[in-house]
């Protein structure tokens, strides 16, 4: 009898395997160019995207020498702009006080990619708008259709999802396993993380048998 973790763990090495790795690689190519331009990586999402977010920021800073910040981790910032202006327009104004510029990227993650019409990640959405504006480049990974980010990404990774009652936790996982590809990507690597490094250093010093 099939267990809910196989069934679970079935679904996402096929979700795995439908990824489309080209996709992946044109973010690949935007983020070099951003990095080429000596532009910075501005990462948002909400929830679970938050976390990448944050997580995210601090890899590529470290790992890819591309300076990068994540828009939820000043959290004084983020709930005085909430209480004072609201949700919709915190992200957008956040990145208008950084100076969002033409040599920048908004690297966003979505589970829906966000939509106005259903009122839903208007944050996100709003971020995106500026990013627009100001000529911006703007990368992500979504799930579902990809939603606005997918139409407005100048590249996406779209999350292939198989069973609808687990969107969200397998496009949140993909999510990780996707940013952490980048990072590690020969194209964008600047440096290894550290146990590989120890690995390295360690089979490097070890004396001959």
């Amino acid at each position: 009898m099939s267990t809910f973790s196989r069934s679970f763990l079935d679904d996402s090495m096929s979700t795995l395997a439908r990824l489309d790795d080209r996709q992946i690689e044109e973010v690949v190519g935007v983020l070099a160019s951003t990095r080429d331009k000596a532009g910075r990586i501005f990462f948002c999402g909400s929830g679970g995207g938050a976390g990448h977010a944050s997580h995210a920021a601090c890899d590529f800073r470290k790992l890819a020498h591309i300076e990068s910040y994540s828009v939820t981790d000043n959290v004084s910032e983020l709930t005085a702009r909430v209480n004072d202006d609201g949700w919709d327009s915190s992200y957008a104004e956040w990145l208008r006080a950084s100076r969002l510029a033409d040599r920048d990227c908004v690297f966003v993650f979505s589970v829906g990619g966000g939509s106005l019409e259903r009122k839903i990640s208007t944050n996100l959405v709003r971020a995106m708008q500026l990013a627009e504006e100001v000529g911006a480049a703007i990368v992500g990974v979504a799930g579902r259709d990809g939603g606005e980010l997918r139409r407005r990404a100048t590249a996406c990774v779209v999350i292939p999802n198989l069973d609808e009652r687990y969107v969200t936790a397998q496009t949140e996982g993909m999510q990780a396993l996707v940013w952490h590809l980048l990072v590690s990507h020969p194209t964008l690597s600047a440096m290894s993380a550290k146990w590989e490094s120890e690995t390295a250093s360690a089979a490097t010093s070890a004396p001959p048998t």
